[in-house]
Parts: structure tokens; C-alpha cells; sequence
């Protein structure tokens, strides 16, 4: 059942909601967290901005809103006064604030102030040469931080990378700065990490083509990422940083097997009907005096013959990491994969009315021809190709 909230009820829920807003934006401007007063006071007045009950926003906008802009113009002044690069930021970052707060408040002006019948006042500042001007300082400082690595880059790609991240930085404060934009791409060419991919079999068995070709399709891994590239045909013009392998050391194949399980079924089942007789082999009549019919219920017996096919191949083998710059073993990793091959099917001897569904889906079955032991090898490839992907996702080359 519904029960209908009396009107006055209504009234001073509401009223009790404005309240805790109104005393929520006052107790974050009095422990100074003007930004988060200012988005209650925002929200409330974009709903309804001339709504008498949310005066107390405005007034509360205005006292957020010049604290919020002393105390970081303040904070501007003394790093300004530090006169240390590593400022620039903190500055930049500041006065992108100042502008951003005038911007979420000019969509509301005017705000009328009913009690004194003026509008609101709010001392808007134009932030915009500051900005530029702390803008390129900013990205100029970057730039050289990042050119400090590019240059020495030759020593180790990784500070290539360091240079890529500093001059994207620059990018996204300052685009196409000076010649951040070949900059980054050579960082980027020069940064990469090439890493050929080999398979090597050290066991007495073949291993098939397709598979090889499979495991070396390194397309299809989609292991390549922004700063790795994986080739598996080596590019005479290209210097690979490593080498990946992947060394097969035994590959075995078990015999080819039947196993035969016998089942003895027994079900008792319906089969016709008989005249139904007493205790004493007299005739059981009716109501009509005829001889009363009941089913006649036999057991039926069923021997059942189930052969399982059964076949399996296991790969063991091992993932290296080589560093060709050195010709160091980096780490290794251990690889097995396994494929079974089973087939069931049956016959019997006997009723086989004694036997189930499951018996009978098995008896229409026949025996097939077991893979060659090359099928079974190129079975486990998906496998091993999953887990060699796995393995490669999960170790990086540069730690």
C-alpha cells in the first residue's frame, strides 16, 4: 500500500536538504577548500539562480571565490619571487586555476543580491598574457630537460623514451614547440626495441612445418606495442636489440591404445500384457465379469562393450631472452603443453532395450583413425602459442 507524505512533511525535507547544502559550502570555505565550495554554490545557482532560498549561494560564491583567488595569487608572488625553474609548473598550473574559476562563473552573471537590490560583484582579472608567457617558459624548460636525455640517448634507448615523454609534455602544454615534432619521432624510431623470434629444436623428432610457421606468425600474437616490434624474418638492414627463442627439448608421442570396459546393464521394461491371476493361478476378474489385462514386465540383461581410443602428445621446451648487445642469456622460462586425442564408441551383446540414451548414442558410433604422430605435434600449437604469448605479455625485455 502507498501511503501519501502530508505536504508540511515535504516542505521541511526540503527545507532540511537546503540547510545541510548551505552548511556544507560554508564549513569547506571556513576549512579553506574554497574550489569545493564554490562547485555546491554553482550547482545550486545553475538550477535556479533567482530562487530567494538559494541567496545564501551567492553571497557564499563571492567570499569562495576571492579567498580562492588571494590566497593563489599569493602563492604565484612568492614562487615567482623563488625565481627556480622547477616552479614553472606550479605557476602555470595556478594560473590556468584563476582563469578556470572566472569561466564557471560568468555563464551566471548576472546574480542579483535581493537584500541590497545590486548585483554581485566579482573582480574577474585577464589571466591570458600571464599564461602565455609562463606557458613558453614552462616549455622551454621541458624542452631542455628532455634534449638533456635525448643527448644521451646513445648511451641507453631508455633515455630516449625519458626524451619522448618530456618532449610530449612540452606537446600538450606548447604544441609543435620549436622541433618537438621531429624530436619526438626520432625519440620514438630511436627508442624502439626490435626483437627477433626463432624456433630451435634440440629433440630427435620433426617438427612439423605448419607449426613452426604457426608459432613464427608473430602477426598474430599482437604482442608489438609502442615501444617494442617483434620480427620473426630477419631484415638484413635492421640491428635487433634481442633475440627471442624458443628451444624445444623433447617432444614425445605415446603409443597408439583401446581400452575396453565391459558393463553387465539389467532393466526391468514392458513387453506386451497377460491376463492377471490370484495366488492360487485362478483369473482375477472385472466389474463385468471379464478377465482383467495388466502389462507383463519382463528383465532384460545387455552386455555392453565401451572402447576408448586414446592418443597424447607432450612438448616440453624452453622461452629464452637474449640481449645482443652483450650476447647474455637475460632470463628463461620453462614451456610444456600437452594435446590428448579420445574417441569412444561401443557394442554390445545382448537386449539392448537394457540399455540407457547415453548407451545408445555410444553403439552408433564407430572406431576412427588415429591422428599421425605429426597431427598430434601441430595439436599442441595452439597451445604452446598461447603460452609462449602469455609468457612474453607478461616479461619485458627492459626491466
Amino acid at each position: 500500500m502507498y501511503k501519501i507524505i502530508p505536504s508540511t512533511l515535504l516542505v521541511f525535507l526540503f527545507v532540511l536538504v537546503s540547510c545541510s547544502s548551505v552548511k556544507s559550502t560554508q564549513k569547506a570555505i571556513n576549512k579553506g577548500d574554497y574550489d569545493k565550495a564554490m562547485s555546491i554554490a554553482i550547482k545550486n545557482l545553475e538550477k535556479n539562480k533567482t530562487k530567494e532560498k538559494n541567496q545564501p549561494y551567492i553571497t557564499m560564491l563571492q567570499d569562495a571565490f576571492k579567498k580562492a583567488t588571494e590566497r593563489d595569487i599569493a602563492r604565484v608572488e612568492f614562487l615567482e619571487k623563488e625565481n627556480q625553474s622547477r616552479n614553472l609548473k606550479s605557476i602555470y598550473d595556478l594560473y590556468n586555476g584563476l582563469k578556470y574559476r572566472q569561466e564557471r562563473i560568468k555563464p551566471l552573471l548576472p546574480l542579483r543580491i535581493l537584500a541590497s537590490g545590486k548585483n554581485a560583484e566579482f573582480d574577474f582579472v585577464d589571466y591570458d598574457d600571464a599564461i602565455i608567457s609562463v606557458q613558453k617558459e614552462y616549455a622551454t624548460y621541458l624542452y631542455d630537460e628532455a634534449k638533456l636525455s635525448y643527448d644521451q640517448g646513445r648511451v641507453n634507448k631508455m633515455n630516449y623514451r625519458r626524451a619522448y615523454d618530456d618532449f610530449q609534455k612540452v606537446s600538450r602544454i606548447y604544441p609543435h614547440f620549436k622541433d618537438i615534432d621531429a624530436l619526438m619521432e626520432e625519440c620514438h624510431s630511436k627508442g624502439t626495441d626490435f626483437v627477433h623470434v626463432a624456433v630451435f629444436n634440440e629433440t630427435d623428432q620433426i617438427i612439423p612445418r605448419r607449426l613452426e610457421s604457426d608459432l613464427l606468425a608473430i602477426d598474430t600474437y599482437g604482442l608489438n606495442d609502442f615501444w617494442t616490434v617483434y620480427h620473426a624474418q630477419k631484415n638484413r638492414n635492421q640491428d635487433y636489440d634481442f633475440d627471442l627463442e624458443l628451444n624445444f627439448r623433447r617432444i614425445a608421442v605415446s603409443p597408439e591404445q583401446i581400452r575396453e570396459k565391459e558393463i553387465i546393464r539389467e532393466k526391468e521394461i514392458k513387453d506386451g500384457w497377460k491376463y492377471l491371476r490370484d495366488r492360487n493361478g485362478n483369473y482375477v476378474l472385472d466389474s463385468l465379469g471379464k478377465k482383467k489385462k495388466v502389462d507383463n514386465m519382463i528383465t532384460v540383461r545387455c552386455k555392453f562393450y565401451r572402447f576408448t581410443q586414446f592418443k597424447s602428445s607432450n612438448v616440453n621446451a624452453v622461452v629464452k631472452y637474449i640481449d645482443n648487445k652483450n650476447n647474455q642469456l637475460i632470463d628463461q622460462f620453462p614451456l610444456e603443453s600437452e594435446f590428448v586425442f579420445e574417441h569412444s564408441y561401443a557394442e554390445y551383446d545382448g537386449d539392448k532395450r537394457a540399455l540407457t540414451d547415453g548407451y545408445l548414442d555410444l553403439i552408433r558410433l564407430e572406431a576412427v583413425q588415429f591422428p599421425t604422430n605429426e597431427q598430434m605435434v601441430y595439436d599442441t600449437g595452439t597451445d604452446i602459442k598461447q603460452k609462449l604469448k602469455r609468457i612474453i605479455r607478461r616479461n619485458s625485455f627492459r626491466n
